[in-house]
């Protein structure tokens, strides 16, 4: 029997969203005076269940508001469910969104420093990697200039070097491998093909079906927030592609 690595129990999910149209925080605060603010319940996950294998590679799949960044951010720690429980056993590194800690006011260095400190890494050790961090992110010419800088694609390669720089034993990637040109799409499907090699348990999401086929063991397919189906992964995507 294999070990588990992530076991998700009857997660469930609920935001409470404004109703009408709020102008301005003036109009809201005027509303809420006069009692006139009303709310509606949002359920972006409902009832959700699954484990995941220590070593598996497991995928997510759904349309655009399907809950799988919400899912994802759960299982990370760094959204608390509503109702339901996590159970995460080993190591994680959450590849979410990457850049998004980034100081904008320091250089690509010192966000360096930062980020990998921020992930338990040494300054010691950081220092030792910095030039394997910055020819992996091809980021040579520009590692010296403030973040704010930078464009989307070139803060998610810096955090995917960083983030990636040692083996996890559980890696949470949201859509990644789209990040930069053809080329770094391929070095960095490379890079986590490795980790997978090497034993990493993956939770993984992407729009690529074909990413997804060829990566992963199991898919979980979300529908409006729901499990809608669990299963290999040739055959949820091709079940998926055809709905």
């Amino acid at each position: 029997m294999r070990e588990i690595a992530i076991k998700v129990e009857n997660i469930s999910m609920q935001y409470r969203l404004m109703s009408g149209k709020i102008n301005s925080l003036k109009h809201f605060f005027i509303n809420s005076i006069k009692k006139n603010i009303t709310y509606e319940e949002f359920s972006a996950l409902q009832d959700v269940s699954f484990h995941i294998d220590k070593g598996e590679v497991f995928g997510i799949v759904g349309l655009n508001g399907a809950g799988k960044s919400t899912l994802l951010k759960i299982v990370a720690g760094i959204l608390k469910p509503t109702s339901g429980n996590v159970e995460r056993y080993g190591s994680l590194v959450p590849l979410i969104e990457l850049g998004g800690g980034f100081n904008a006011e320091l250089t690509g260095i010192e966000n360096i420093y930062l980020n990998g400190m921020l992930l338990g890494y040494s300054k010691k050790f950081i220092k030792e990697k910095i030039d394997e961090i910055v020819e992996f992110s091809e980021l040579e010419n520009f590692i010296h200039t403030p973040i704010k800088n930078y464009s989307s694609g070139m803060k998610a390669r810096l955090g995917f070097s960083i983030a990636t720089l040692v083996k996890p034993e559980i890696l949470i990637v949201d859509e990644v491998l789209s990040v930069g040109d053809h080329k770094f799409k391929e070095k960095s499907e490379a890079k986590m093909k490795s980790l997978m090699g090497a034993g990493t348990t993956v939770l993984f999401v992407s729009h690529s079906l074909n990413q997804m086929r060829t990566m992963c063991d199991r898919i979980l397919w979300l529908e409006k927030g729901s499990v809608k189906e669990i299963g290999p992964a040739q055959e949820v995507c091709d079940r998926y592609k055809l709905s």
